[in-house]
């Protein structure tokens, strides 16, 4: 499947890892049309931080994927789907839980009528390695059962399960893919690895939650090729496929390295407010790559030092994007 000369229509594009793939997908040959949220300053998000070049090639729509009349318009003419648009903040899922099932499930719902009305030719639906919860066993692969342990992640599992129904039903030609944690140049302080960089060079002492967790960090140019691979590899529809490195590290051992690419060591105060409910945490998570690697011809081409030296040159370039005063949700 070629994307060259094809629309191709990206839901949640104004966020990080959407700016990424509408950068690779343009560069790719696709005609971009981009979704992003409606506002009235008519803001793009990080889409406005792409090359000019490559942003005035994208063909800009703005709207809610929680309106189903906006979708179908937005979905027609479109050979290819990929859904990215989502409330992903956990920390903030505890707070607006309802706001989670009106975006993460009855938008993907929206989208799923969209495209089995426009008879969209492939849909990937990008799903989060936190529907595993902590692993019950390591690598995590994609029969591992899904845990609903923050509301992020119970509307995540809901709208996997709804993009699964869709092809079982009505045989939607649908991808999932399941990105494991992505870091890398334009990322919010949402995250920790810009948080914590921001911090560094902003703060005599680190303010974190708990570091104790494993995590499986891919860089963003990876994980944008692996969504690429879903929407061009043939005879995959209906399969579950995770993308990520492989490779686990404790938050603890993330931040050591994080200072020593910069040469700059501070203080480290871990904060109860930065702490999820102890019976919400995800303790560890590791991703088993193998139906990638098989069947996408996926792996990941950066190590994770590369992807934090590209990460740690972004956010010293950018650091008054950053709020490092007080904890970003």
């Amino acid at each position: 499947m070629k994307l060259n000369g094809t629309r191709v229509l990206v839901t949640g594009s104004a966020g990080f890892i959407g700016s990424h793939l509408c950068e690779e997908l343009v560069e790719a040959g696709a005609a971009v049309r981009a979704l992003v949220r409606y506002n009235s300053s008519n803001f793009h998000g990080m889409l406005e931080l792409l090359p000019k070049d490559i942003y005035r090639e994208i063909e800009i729509v703005a709207g809610d994927v929680r309106d189903s009349f906006l979708m179908d318009k937005t979905v027609a003419g479109c050979g290819t789907v990929l859904h990215l648009a989502a409330l992903i903040a956990i920390p903030y899922s505890y707070e607006a839980p309802e706001s989670y099932v009106h975006t993460n499930i009855m938008g993907t719902l929206n989208v799923l009528q969209a495209c089995l009305r426009h008879e969209v030719e492939r849909v990937v639906h990008v799903s989060t390695s936190e529907v595993y919860g902590t692993a019950q066993y390591t690598p995590i692969d994609e029969s591992h059962p899904l845990q609903g342990q923050s509301p992020y992640s119970a509307t995540k599992i809901a709208a996997d399960k709804m993009a699964e129904s869709f092809h079982l039903s009505f045989a939607l030609p649908i991808v999932t893919i399941r990105p494991f944690n992505c870091f890398g140049p334009r990322q919010s302080a949402r995250a920790f690895i810009p948080a914590m960089i921001s911090q560094i060079l902003s703060n005599e002492t680190v303010v974190c939650g708990s570091l104790e967790p494993y995590r499986d960090y891919t860089f963003v140019k990876d994980t944008a090729a692996g969504l690429v691979a879903g929407a061009t590899v043939p005879g995959i529809e209906g399969l579950t496929i995770n993308v990520g490195s492989g490779k686990k590290i404790t938050m603890a051992s993330l931040l050591d390295l994080i200072m020593k690419r910069m040469n700059i060591q501070r203080k480290i105060f871990q904060a109860d407010e930065r702490k999820r409910p102890q019976t919400s945490e995800v303790y560890e998570l590791m991703c088993d790559n193998t139906k990638a690697r098989e069947l996408l011809g996926w792996f990941p081409r950066y190590s994770l030092e590369q992807g934090l030296d590209e990460t740690i040159a972004y956010v010293r370039t950018n650091l008054e994007r950053y709020k490092t005063a007080g904890y970003v949700t």
